[in-house]
């Protein structure tokens, strides 16, 4: 574990497209994180990200760079088929990782990496970052209050354009599809704000091919009667959709955008005390998350995304994929 005196010493695996917004900018901005290091397997790649990036030091594999002594933590943005690998390889070095969403490629991978994490005494967190942000916060105190009542229903909706098929997120061998990449945030919302795992009553794709979907939705069941729908898409007539809904017997609430609530959003309360609208800091929802990776690993602090709780969401995702009868997704075989 780092000195209490010195900042976390994190590493990158892949010049990833998400890793300037997830940790490089939160980590200027944060004293107990310093992004120390980058690994590509395209050496030229590799110097052009981290000469962009201020990042001291470039190695030319992953495995090498998981293997750095000067390395705290490891943050590992790679395609989904490749997050089981490589956040098991970075445990069994003794090093903390906080991996992207979805932890693994489906649940009896993430079986065995909450096993594995079980064993250590390192920090595994997996980055659903709306999760840290205080609009998802707020949300939860009010269903605990009481305020809406009983639990009736839970909605979440996460549809974004993703015309370019090319694109690895429609790729079956890296464990791609929209349930995947959009819907893993809906079926962790519908949890979050349901409090419970629900079980899969139905569900229907439409596919970009014979393996990958590019658009899911899938209505579910809680144990003690509320239900839930969940609605995703890359590629669908809902464009642009990011919402979720939550009914009681006293009322509802709704919010939009609950992603990335730093770019906008809303949150709208309807019951017996009238209307509201409340909104929220505009800090990033990446920061509050490496806040949190910073606490865990220095202080001990509550992870709320825990590979056992990951193990819940990729069950989730698993019984949908059972139920529009594609195949699950599985760990990828290559680099």
């Amino acid at each position: 574990m780092p000195d209490r005196e010195s900042p976390i010493r994190l590493g990158i695996l892949g010049a990833a497209r998400i890793a300037p917004l997830s940790v490089i900018q939160p980590a200027k901005k944060n004293s107990e994180v310093v992004v120390s290091a980058m690994a590509a397997r395209d050496s030229t790649r590799a110097q052009a990200f981290a000469e962009k990036y201020g990042i001291a030091r470039t190695h030319s594999s992953y495995g090498s760079l998981i293997a750095d002594p000067e390395v705290d933590a490891i943050y590992n943005p790679l395609p989904n088929g490749l997050h089981g690998r490589w956040t098991r390889a970075a445990l069994e070095a003794n090093k903390h990782v906080l991996c992207e969403k979805p932890f693994t490629a489906n649940a009896d991978e993430a079986r065995d990496l909450a096993t594995l994490s079980a064993a250590s005494d390192r920090v595994v967190m997996e980055a659903f970052h709306y999760r840290y942000h205080p609009l998802t916060l707020r949300v939860e105190e009010i269903l605990q209050s009481g305020e809406l009542g009983t639990l009736r229903r839970v909605e979440a909706t996460v549809c974004f354009p993703l015309p370019k098929f090319s694109d690895i997120r429609y790729d079956y061998s890296l464990a791609g599809g929209a349930l995947m990449d959009a819907g893993c945030y809906a079926v962790h919302m519908v949890r979050t704000f349901g409090g419970s795992t629900p079980t899969v009553v139905s569900a229907r794709a439409k596919l970009r091919d014979r393996q990958v979907d590019r658009a899911i939705t899938a209505e579910l069941r809680f144990a003690d009667g509320p239900t839930a729908g969940i609605r995703c898409s890359l590629w669908s007539t809902d464009l642009m959709q990011i919402n979720a809904k939550v009914i009681g017997d006293r009322g509802q609430l709704r919010v939009v955008n609950p992603v990335m609530p730093h770019t906008f959003h809303r949150l709208i309360v309807r019951s017996e005390s009238g209307k509201r609208k409340e909104r929220f800091p505009k800090r990033s929802s990446y920061e509050y998350q490496l806040d949190a990776f910073a606490g865990a690993v220095l202080r001990g602090e509550h992870v709320q995304t825990t590979p056992e709780d990951a193990v819940e969401n990729m069950t989730v995702i698993d019984e949908i994929y059972r139920a529009v009868g594609l195949p699950l997704r599985q760990p990828t075989c290559f680099d």
